[in-house]
């Protein structure tokens, strides 16, 4: 996917877009392999709990995505695994793609049982485990309200043994991989410079899990620097439009609203 087709050429707003893709494909090794698995097994050695969760009703989802993942990509643990717990680890440490596992439970609802999210985009793994999807969406200002019931709907009619991928997008003053919100990473403000900022892309696979019931949610992340998104015109002027045009309860949600006028002028100027 290239910079351009990041950003749609309208006016911001939720959708629901998915291509196609090969489970084992989202899930492989990149040319950036040892880089960045060295950051995730720093963050899971010294910071576990912070960095995964697992709660009984996942590990049955675990199970089977550990099985995939051998299948796929020949995941084989580094040490001795004795406990789901220390598999949820080891699986952490050999993908370098987060991982999320969403039980479909009988009377409809879909909730968050594990995971590990090595890189999160400023949220707490540890706020939003053993929820429902509705109240994991419910900080986002106007998802439920909008496209919600469709998220739902989509979820729970995934059928097995494809990947399907979106991404999202969003703007940072700081490179780094984890942004966890604890961290104090700098934030975005009206006297942010050029060379500061970094578009920030989450790459997303939903995958469904027949035997467990449950659904593996990938999430890979993408920095490009401003200056290559202006380096593409209409990248460039699309995402000005989407800024133009966001809300300002969700700029504020993205951390985007004191640097808005400025990113805009960044963008728009030479």
């Amino acid at each position: 996917m290239t910079l351009t087709e990041i950003f749609p050429d309208e006016e911001y707003r939720f959708t629901l877009r998915f291509g196609r893709g090969e489970p084992a494909a989202f899930f492989a090794a990149t040319g950036h392999h040892a880089e960045v698995l060295a950051q995730r097994r720093h963050s899971l050695r010294i910071e576990p709990n912070t960095y995964a969760a697992l709660l009984p009703e996942g590990v049955e989802l675990l199970e089977e995505t550990a099985d995939l993942a051998r299948e796929w990509n020949g995941f084989t643990p580094e040490s001795e695994v004795e406990f789901p717990w220390e598999e949820c680890l080891e699986l952490g440490k050999f993908w370098e793609a987060d991982y999320l596992l969403l039980k479909c439970e009988a009377g409809g609802e879909i909730r968050l049982c594990g995971g590990c999210l090595c890189f999160p985009s400023s949220w707490r793994l540890s706020d939003k485990v053993g929820k429902p999807i509705e109240a994991i969406h419910a900080g986002v200002p106007g998802l439920n309200d909008s496209i919600g019931p469709a998220i739902h709907k989509f979820l729970a009619g995934l059928k097995p043994g494809v990947a399907w991928l979106r991404h999202n997008w969003g703007l940072s003053r700081s490179p780094e991989l984890n942004q966890h919100p604890d961290r104090g990473l700098p934030r975005l403000d009206k006297k942010v410079q050029a060379d500061e900022v970094w578009l920030r892309v989450e790459r997303h696979a939903l995958v469904a899990l027949p035997q467990s019931k449950g659904i593996l949610f990938g999430i890979r992340i993408e920095n490009h620097s401003l200056r290559e998104v202006k380096a593409d015109a209409v990248a460039a002027r699309r995402l000005v439009h989407a800024l133009e045009t966001m809300p300002e309860e969700m700029a504020r949600y993205k951390n985007l609203a004191d640097a808005r006028a400025t990113l805009i002028r960044l963008l728009a100027g030479p």
